[in-house]
Parts: structure tokens; sequence; C-alpha cells
């Protein structure tokens, strides 16, 4: 699982072996084994030409029969598409997934200069991104900081993130209610991310919206921010009533 991880963690773009073997920190020997299996059984594929390794069709085959909770990217979906032709940014859907957050959705708005710093597919530690950072601060403190620790090598990876930075930005993000980063994990982009709760009130996911960052400053950040919080909450609440519907 960390090799297939840190694959994922590459999406489009691929892993070479020894960005692989840096990420999940086992040894060259044990990623090349582990790398041939995994080939073999169609589980990653190989571009020969880049010498790069991405996530193969079995992991395709097997997520068509994966049991969704609360099937999130059909429940954010509406949301997504309002937020993108209300803000013409781009409109992204980080669920959570352990101490990491996956980019499982996408909505571009119709602003010409787009904004695309994540692909969907892409996992990132929790607190790199506004989304992973709204999922991170809207949890219990006690459980968030274990999620940092746990982390806190692979941040560094991310427009140099450091511990004294994450927490300064956990801080700021619980007495708004939002986050903000700007220029951080990507260069030149800011965003804005909202965290949407779960039928137990754990935070599941988040929606956030990312533009250049002239375009997102510090006056517009609220605003945004507020439509964010609407709609998140909107969300929050009708998986919650999904959920009671159920039981």
């Amino acid at each position: 699982m960390l090799v297939l991880r840190a694959i994922a963690s590459g999406g489009r773009r691929g892993m070479r072996v020894a960005d692989i073997v840096a990420m999940s920190a086992l040894p060259q020997a044990t990623v090349s084994r582990m790398l041939a299996a995994l080939h073999r059984e169609g589980v990653v594929v190989r571009d020969e030409r880049l010498r790069k390794y991405f996530v193969g069709p079995v992991i395709h085959e097997l997520g068509l029969v994966a049991r969704s909770n609360y099937a999130l990217p059909q429940a954010c979906h509406q949301a997504m598409q309002w937020l993108a032709e209300e803000t013409q940014d781009t409109v992204y859907l980080s669920e959570r997934r352990g101490a990491e957050a996956t980019c499982t959705a996408a909505e571009e708005g119709a602003f010409p200069i787009k904004a695309i710093p994540l692909h969907v597919g892409i996992r990132r530690p929790l607190g790199v991104g506004a989304g992973g950072l709204a999922i991170l601060a809207a949890m219990a403190p006690d459980h968030a900081e274990e999620i940092v620790r746990a982390n806190a090598p692979r941040y560094p990876a991310y427009g140099g993130i450091d511990l004294a930075y994450l927490a300064d930005a956990l801080a700021r993000t619980r007495e708004r209610g939002w986050s903000w980063v700007a220029n951080k994990a990507t260069q030149g982009m800011t965003a804005v991310g909202v965290a949407i709760a779960g039928p137990s009130g754990e935070p599941v996911a988040a929606l956030s919206i990312s533009a250049i960052s002239s375009r997102m400053n510090v006056d517009r950040a609220p605003t945004l921010a507020s439509l964010l919080l609407k709609q998140c909450g909107e969300i929050s609440a009708e998986l919650a009533k999904q959920s009671a519907g159920r039981s």
C-alpha cells in the first residue's frame, strides 16, 4: 500500500522508482520487487519511455464495485457546478482517506486563466492545500495533532510546509471556519476551503475554490468562503438526512 499510494500521489504525471523509494521509505530492492509483482497483476503500469509508473486498470475495475458510504461526488455535483458558474473559478472536492485527502471531483469555471493544481485522483497529506487543511482543522485537535506528527516527514515536499507554518494555518482556519492557502503547495495559486461533515459530525471531505493568486486576493477570499460555507452546510445536512433514512 505504501508503494501504491506513492504512485497514486503522482496522478497523471506518474512516479519514478527513486521517488517511490523516497516517499515509501522502503529499500529500493523491496520497492523493485513489489513493483514487479504489481505490474504483473495490472495494478500498476510502466511507461518505458518515461521510466515512470502509473496506477493500472485493475484499480479502476476494483473501484467499480467499491462500496461508498456517502457517494460524495454525486452529492456535491450540483453545488460544485453552481460554485464554478458563480465564481468562474475551479472548484475541487477532496475526500478524507485516513491521514490523506484525495481529489475525487473538479469543476472548471469560465475564467480564461485556469487554476489546475490538482488532478482527480491525486492524494496529498491532510494539511496540504485548502481542502486538506480545512478537513484537518475541523477534526478534534488531539486527532489532528496525531495526523500532523504522522505526516511530518512528507510536508516539506509540498512547498516547504513545516510544522510551525501548519500550526499557524490550523489556528487561523479554526478561528475563521475556512482555510486560505496562498502560494504554498502550488506557487502562483491561492485557494479557499471549507470542510464537509459526515453524519457523525466528523469531517469527511472539503470543497475548495482555487484561482491564480492575483485574482484570489485577501478581500475576495471571505466572499468565496461564505459561498462555500452555505453549500457545504447544505451538503452536510443532506448526508445526515440520507444516513438517518438508512438507519
